[in-house]
């Protein structure tokens, strides 16, 4: 046979695609070339929209209503998109959260192209 028929399939979608990405089999490789990427993390407690005249009119101790009631869950997002659910903890008197529901993976790969 010829040596270039005899390629393994992820080397044929390699040729076939993008010359310059290699696939990576999860069983040979490891995830580990990625877990120094730096990520935003941030913490959604509610929203609310206000108009401008509202905005300016804002004070200390004024009073911003959001959309979500006392005690219900908050979103933990990374990069702006929603990876979970928690609740308010506070440990050593810094704010924190407990993770209470995590978004499926199926459902993370599909808020990847949005």
């Amino acid at each position: 046979m010829d040596s270039a028929k005899q390629q393994k399939p992820a080397e044929q979608e390699q040729d076939a695609g993008s010359p310059n990405l290699k696939l990576v089999n999860p069983e040979e490789g490891s995830l580990e070339f990625v877990l120094d990427i730096p990520l935003k993390v941030s913490v959604e407690l509610g929203r609310a929209r206000i108009l401008v005249q509202d905005l300016i009119k804002l004070h200390k101790g004024s009073v911003i209503e959001l959309n979500k009631l006392a005690g219900e869950s908050l979103e933990v997002l990374v990069n702006d998109k929603v990876v979970a659910k928690g609740e308010v903890i506070v440990t050593n008197e810094k704010f924190g959260v407990r993770l209470t529901d995590i978004v499926s993976h199926a459902q993370r790969i599909r808020n990847l192209g949005e």
